[in-house]
């Protein structure tokens, strides 16, 4: 999806760019159990996507490459090391949500044992899911690790971050300044799929969500 905002592979004057990239999927995805921080290796599919997905993003040219240490997210990211050339860094903080007891358990489960808390995460309450981390220290631990790695970029440069749905969609939130009852909204991402920051005179905007594709430049007024 594409948000407001320019974005045009190649050209100078464009401002650094993070490519948040969700990892391929994990027989716990497709049996829908609630991952977290446990280390569940990608299936067949997870690496067949990584590997197209990949295909893709070697066209934006990245110039640095930094992943969860979690084998599901350090193995998507190694496709495309094979492509580019560069070294993956590999990052504890860029893990998933730990979620103690949630994690292993089918989102049927969760909502059965766990139903008061679930809903109550899902109104935007801070909550330690199944005893473990709150949204905003994710946040905290996570957002870091991004910054300090952009902050390394050449002018115009873009970074690619390999992670985890929740973990991406509270970084995103963070540098995008909005309020953690809202990070929500933004919507989770399909295994392999990303999101893209642009850095813009007020900050990071979003200028694509949960995207296959190659962004293309926005035709329209707000530019």
């Amino acid at each position: 999806m594409s948000a407001t905002g320019e974005v045009t592979s190649g050209k100078p004057g464009r401002g650094r760019r993070i490519i948040l990239w969700r990892h391929g999927q994990t027989a716990w995805n497709v049996e829908r159990r609630f991952q977290g921080s446990t280390d569940v290796e990608l299936t067949e599919t997870g690496v067949a996507q990584a590997r197209r997905a990949a295909g893709l993003l070697v066209h934006l040219k990245p110039d640095a490459i930094v992943a969860s240490d979690l084998a599901r997210a350090a193995n998507t990211a190694a496709e495309l090391s094979v492509l580019t050339g560069l070294e993956v860094t590999l990052e504890e903080g860029l893990r998933e949500t730990f979620a103690g007891v949630w994690q292993g358990l089918t989102h049927e489960e969760i909502i059965a044992r766990y139903g008061d808390e679930y809903a109550a995460w899902k109104r935007g309450e801070p909550v330690r899911r199944g005893g473990g981390e709150l949204e905003t220290e994710v946040a905290d631990r996570a957002a870091p690790v991004v910054l300090r790695h952009a902050e390394k970029l050449p002018e115009d440069g873009t970074l690619v971050v390999v992670s985890h749905g929740g973990t991406i969609r509270t970084t995103i939130g963070r540098l995008l300044g909005l309020e953690p009852h809202s990070w929500e909204s933004l919507g989770g991402l399909t295994n392999c799929c990303w999101s893209v920051l642009g850095e813009g005179a007020r900050g990071w905007r979003l200028l694509e969500h949960n995207a296959g594709t190659l962004p293309e430049p926005v035709l329209g007024d707000d530019v």
